[in-house]
């Protein structure tokens, strides 16, 4: 069996392979050259922009006066040559479907090790990917909640973070031991890709891409019509007054909450993150997906509200706190604990019976509900890595 570092390792998209003394195939109508290891040979040459005709690999490679002229001849063939792969082959991030393979067209925002040979790659195309039903126990204890991020901690630092878009979906790309020679030297941070066949899965209630070994990559250039179509889309919604609010909440958001600052313009939980000043105010459409702790008789403490909201929009998933006389105003007041555990139910998308008590908190679909938040920190020593989220100026309905 070859060993893998004696395989071609293509240097870039568009590079050429030359093959020597293989045997043509077909199977299933396709047509296959077969690559013996005890005669056949091949080289590797840079593709249109190579300047000399110098493989970077080859095995078992002899050259022959003529290659030189073949070589030229696919370099400048190369130059106008397009894959026709239709117009509809491909789909946005808000098409994806759990447990499908999809063809995305994203661009790669940022590469990084997660784990010992394992990496993944963040890559955004514009769009919000569907909102996905929670199916977890909601009476965890607290470091067992919900993730807000798939990489392990640390979460991503704040400098990087601004540096990526604020609307539309980063999605979590892993990519295993297994592909990592073939795949990651491929992964070029500001490059737009094509993913063709990737499987689409859902973590902890987030959306993933998972390479398979079927998953082909081919860069795009930024003049691709697939790219300038993202990008008008992305740059036309920007434009709009209320661009920034989910797409799955259109035509407008669920009713169940009310907020005092109507004025706002909408912020995505990206802009949260990102704000340039530590202490801010935002309003936001966003779901609930998680409360620590989940039974409404524990929201009060001594007659003080002390609550953890799990908070997510198409963007990120943040922690925001109900405390105190933001929690009396959240709640109206005082209720009783059923009428507590109605809201709650409500807001944390609890199917309700018949009767209009909560059926399966282990299955739950979260509306898109308006929230102000208020960002402040708690050391003046450490503003930025101790930087918390309140809700404010909110009110559940009945």
């Amino acid at each position: 069996m070859a060993h893998m570092e004696n395989l071609p390792s293509v240097g870039s998209p568009g590079d050429i392979i030359q093959l020597s003394r293989v045997v043509m195939k077909t199977h299933n109508d396709g047509v296959y050259a077969l690559f013996n290891k005890k005669f056949s040979s091949f080289a590797l040459y840079e593709g249109k922009n190579g300047e000399d005709f110098l493989p970077y690999q080859c095995s078992l490679f002899r050259p022959r006066d003529h290659d030189s002229k073949f070589i030229a001849g696919m370099r400048k063939w190369l130059v106008d040559f397009h894959v026709d792969e239709g117009v509809n082959t491909f789909s946005f991030l808000r098409e994806m479907r759990e447990g499908q393979h999809a063809n995305l067209v994203c661009k790669i925002l940022h590469v990084c090790e997660i784990a010992k040979n394992e990496w993944m790659a963040l890559v955004w195309d514009g769009t919000d990917s569907p909102p996905i039903s929670i199916n977890t126990n909601p009476e965890h204890k607290m470091d067992e909640q919900l993730p807000l991020q798939l990489e392990p901690s640390p979460p991503l630092s704040r400098d990087l973070l601004r540096t990526f878009p604020t609307v539309g979906t980063i999605l979590r790309v892993i990519i295993d031991k297994v592909n990592q020679k073939h795949v990651l030297h491929l992964l070029n941070t500001g490059e737009w890709v094509k993913f063709i066949s990737i499987l689409c899965e859902v973590h902890a209630g987030l959306w993933c891409g998972v390479l398979t070994p079927f998953t082909k990559l081919r860069y795009l250039s930024n003049e691709d019509h697939f790219v300038l179509a993202c990008q008008r889309s992305y740059n036309e919604r920007l434009s709009l007054k209320l661009g920034r609010i989910p797409y799955w909440c259109f035509p407008w958001c669920s009713q169940i909450t009310e907020v005092d600052y109507d004025h706002m313009p909408f912020a995505t939980l990206m802009d949260v993150l990102t704000y340039s000043e530590a202490t801010a105010r935002f309003k936001c459409i966003i779901r609930v997906v998680a409360a620590f702790p989940w039974r409404a008789e524990d929201f009060s403490h001594h007659g003080t509200y002390r609550i953890r909201l799990t908070l997510e929009d198409p963007t990120a998933r943040i922690h925001a706190f109900i405390y105190a006389e933001d929690g009396e105003k959240f709640f109206d007041g005082n209720p009783s604990i059923d009428v507590m555990t109605r809201k709650r139910d409500k807001l944390l998308g609890v199917a309700a019976n018949n009767d209009g008590k909560g059926t399966n908190p282990a299955s739950r679909n979260p509306p898109w509900v308006q929230c102000c938040l208020k960002s402040y920190y708690l050391d003046k020593n450490d503003i930025w890595g101790s930087r918390q989220y309140r809700i404010f100026g909110t009110k559940l309905a009945d």
